[in-house]
């Protein structure tokens, strides 16, 4: 029997501690969720001012762990994010660990920063360990990156490269709060702003319910439709270049974790549907002549969500 509860559980403490400095955003509280639970990172889009960094120290400080903070600028280098060795003429050298070391890590506006220092985050984003002049160096588990970035071709920005956008399971934009959130803000905000988050969870908590998750049932009829999205999408004629297999593993995997959040110990087509944007639509490059024809990723990947048939139930 699946604990469904006890995730139940631990997710509604971290949203009620995130929820009394953050108003609204309820997507992308679920998006960090269930990527948290997922064993998987998560890249927050969108313009200054919509409580991306806010959110993500916020989430960070409420699931406890050591957490660092990264502010990324044009002029870092890799060592500035891994850490570096430290050598004296008169004795052994030392190792200076980066802010990679750490459970939670804000990666605050990354695409301010070169291609070479945003592939620092590389190894450790995928294998969480980092190599330093042929060592290497296991990170702490749970091990999660919160990037943030400006809407993409801003002034200062450097685009992330295709092998480092796949590395987030799941991309989620933040975005302008409604009228009614943004009245709740400014008339709350003396308050919001003397409230100091708390942990309300553990590393221990977490990788439990990470177990959890890894027992909900998933269906072959639900891989098949799974995969059969990503097939579609690689062989359409307006896709540059389509998701690989890690898209398929991220949906496969955060299905499962927004079924428990549903409360089901299975995955049903829903599910796959409801995660397909935020898991698939960045992993997606579109032909430069169909651009020129205002097609975008988000239209491919709708049609192709329109064209491909849904499993029947069992």
């Amino acid at each position: 029997m699946i604990d469904i509860k006890k995730v139940a559980d631990l997710r509604q403490k971290i949203m009620i501690e995130v929820s009394k400095v953050i108003v609204g955003k309820e997507d992308v509280k679920q998006a960090l969720m269930i990527a948290l639970l997922a064993g998987g990172h998560v890249l927050i889009e969108g313009v200054p001012g919509t409580a991306k960094t806010q959110l993500a120290k916020t989430f960070a400080r409420a699931i406890g762990g050591t957490f660092k903070r990264i502010q990324f600028t044009p002029d870092m280098l890799p060592a500035d994010v891994t850490g570096f060795y430290l050598y004296s003429p008169t004795g052994p050298s030392n190792f200076i660990e980066g802010p990679i070391f750490a459970n939670v890590i804000l990666a605050d506006e990354l695409n301010r920063t070169t291609p070479r220092t945003q592939s620092a985050l590389l190894e450790a984003m995928q294998e969480r360990q980092v190599t330093i002049e042929k060592r290497t160096y296991a990170l702490q588990s749970p091990f999660m990156v919160i990037a943030t970035q400006v809407n993409a071709g801003g002034e200062g920005t450097y685009p992330l490269t295709d092998v480092q956008a796949d590395r987030f399971i799941l991309r989620i934009n933040s975005r302008y709060p409604s009228v009614e959130e943004e009245v709740l803000v400014i008339s709350g905000i003396d308050r919001i702003e003397d409230t100091n988050t708390v942990e309300v969870t553990t590393s221990q908590e977490i990788m439990q319910a990470r177990e959890i998750a890894k027992q909900v049932y998933v269906s072959p009829e639900i891989s098949r439709y799974i995969v059969t999205i990503i097939d579609a999408l690689r062989a359409d004629p307006d896709a540059l270049s389509g998701p690989s297999t890690r898209a398929s593993i991220s949906l496969f995997k955060c299905s499962r974790v927004l079924a428990l959040f549903e409360g089901r110990d299975y995955v049903i087509p829903d599910d796959i549907k409801k995660l397909a944007f935020p898991t698939i639509e960045h992993r997606i490059r579109v032909k430069p002549e169909a651009e020129m024809d205002e097609i975008t990723p988000a239209i491919i990947l709708q049609r192709t969500l329109d064209n491909v048939a849904v499993p029947k139930p069992g």
